[in-house]
């Protein structure tokens, strides 16, 4: 009927439409909500104070890397106390990254055995020798050792420190904190080119050793973290430890709750034979990302980032750009810090496949676009030709920084305190860091018989269609895990729930 009132219209008595009155909130209930969310979300202070000491000894990995860069040209000088010929160079550089996969293995099972805040002290003792043998060597074999424990140490500390971080923080600073281990890398590595370019090789050595002796005095005051106590049935410990984590306004009980009950549901206990952690390590939720993982590492590290990295001064030299050589490698390490800590905050804001992808593509055309020019580099030196625009290969180096910086250099890091079962996220988060290292030394060490076989050009080139190449296998494979909880990504790679690829609507990473 015409008159016929439908769910759409509001009720009129008299053709006058009501007031509706809007039940105004007290003050009291205002506090109420105010008190409930911060009893949600813990202090952020404490678990930013927490994960930057663990992360402390992330900054003598990029040392490790650094140091060659300005090490290698002093020690190839004829002036130089110890001098080395071109394959003693090679080793010099790549003995760290080749000491690294033992140091991943072994940190690996002492996490899951002493405990992640006891481990990050023990890794710092190699570290320690290792840096002061190098700085009293008087001969190439005392340095060969020296690299090979600084490498050893430096594959301890790169697991624990971030699988540390993930279990110390709330989802909502997890993406945030867990990329504080690229920005100590890249502090390393800045720390190494400036010193390095202005004192002796022995001496920077001498100076690195306070980085790793800084690190295991701070780890001393810092608690271990909750989820371990909780798997080794120490639930008081766990509260004490998640007080000093989150401060008195939060709910430790619902925390600790829901961590025992994520323990239950996944059948978290501690693996006492080698056959149950074999079985734990052949299991989908440990095995599918390991898989995705490691073929990430071995694609960014083949997109010649590390080449940049351990052979900065050599490169810039190579390459004919007309600048001062150090203070062009500098200003990479410049460029390298200053935009980790800016992939920290996207981390949190964009998520890990966008990054990847700005990564992938932007690293793959810029080392296409330098092996081209070094290619007419090549062409103008044989033909007593003076190379022009020398400002194409330092922006194509600038630009490369910047895009491996905002993706490959942190989101695989941050995705192994992630996408790894509790029960074995120490070995399998040892084995990740190892499988990357290997990808490192296979890199460094074979870029000089590359160089030869290939000419700077031809190496360059293959870097960087390795990069292109990679996009494919990251948009097929590579999983957002952008605000997910532990619990959700686990129960993705078990095959309990098929997608990740929807937002979480309580919490961001």
């Amino acid at each position: 009927m015409a008159d016929e009132k439908t769910d759409a219209t509001p009720f009129l008595q008299n053709g006058t439409k009501p007031v509706i009155a809007k039940t105004p909130i007290s003050k009291k209930q205002k506090d109420a909500d105010k008190a409930a969310s911060k009893a949600a979300r813990g202090k952020a202070f404490r678990q930013v104070l927490a994960a930057f000491i663990a992360n402390l000894g992330t900054i003598n990995t990029g040392m490790a890397f650094g140091f060659s860069a300005t090490a290698l040209p002093q020690l190839k000088s004829n002036e130089s106390s110890i001098h080395i010929t071109e394959n003693e160079a090679s080793w010099i550089a790549s003995l760290s990254a080749a000491g690294t996969p033992m140091g991943c293995i072994v940190s690996g099972y002492l996490m899951d055995a002493i405990g992640r805040r006891t481990t990050l002290i023990v890794t710092e003792i190699p570290l320690i020798i290792g840096w002061l043998l190098v700085a009293a060597a008087q001969n190439v074999p005392m340095i060969y050792v020296g690299r090979l424990l600084i490498g050893f140490g430096s594959g301890m500390v790169g697991a624990p420190a971030r699988v540390y971080t993930a279990e110390v923080a709330q989802p909502h600073l997890r993406g945030m904190l867990g990329a504080l281990a690229s920005v100590g890398v890249s502090t390393g590595v800045l720390i190494q080119y400036v010193i390095g370019s202005a004192t002796s090789w022995n001496v920077l050595a001498g100076i690195s050793a306070t980085i790793p002796i800084l690190a295991l005095l701070t780890m001393l005051f810092v608690p271990e973290t909750p989820n371990f106590l909780l798997t080794t049935n120490k639930r008081e410990r766990a509260e004490s430890s998640l007080a000093k984590l989150r401060g008195s306004t939060f709910n430790l009980d619902e925390e600790i709750q829901r961590m025992i009950n994520f323990k239950e549901k996944n059948h978290v206990e501690p693996l006492r034979t080698p056959r149950e952690i074999i079985k734990a390590l052949l299991a989908p939720s440990a095995l599918k990302p390991f898989s995705i993982l490691a073929i990430y590492f071995f694609v960014y590290q083949w997109c010649g980032v590390n080449t940049i990295t351990f052979y900065a001064v050599e490169v810039f030299e190579a390459s004919g750009a007309s600048l001062d050589k150090y203070w062009l490698t500098i200003s990479v390490g410049i460029i390298r810090l200053i935009f980790t800590v800016i992939g920290c905050i996207l981390c949190r804001r964009c998520g890990r496949r966008p990054l990847t992808f700005v990564s992938a593509i932007g690293c793959g055309c810029t080392m296409i676009t330098l092996a081209v020019y070094m290619y007419y580099v090549d062409f103008w030196r044989a033909n007593n030709m003076t190379p022009v625009n020398s400002w194409i290969p330092v922006a194509a180096i600038y630009i490369f920084t910047i895009s491996c910086t905002l993706g490959y250099l942190i989101v695989p890091w941050v995705m192994i305190g992630e996408v790894y079962p509790t029960q074995v996220r120490g070995i399998v988060g040892g084995l990740t860091t190892c499988a990357a290292h290997l990808s490192v030394f296979s890199v460094v060490k074979t870029f000089p018989l590359l160089k030869h076989l290939l000419h700077d050009y031809g190496t360059f080139g293959l870097y960087g269609s390795m990069s292109i190449f990679g996009t494919a296998f990251f948009y097929f494979f590579l999983p957002e895990t952008k605000g997910k909880t532990l619990q959700e990504i686990e129960d993705y790679f078990c095959g309990r729930t098929k997608t990740l690829k929807k937002a979480s609507i309580t919490e961001t990473a």
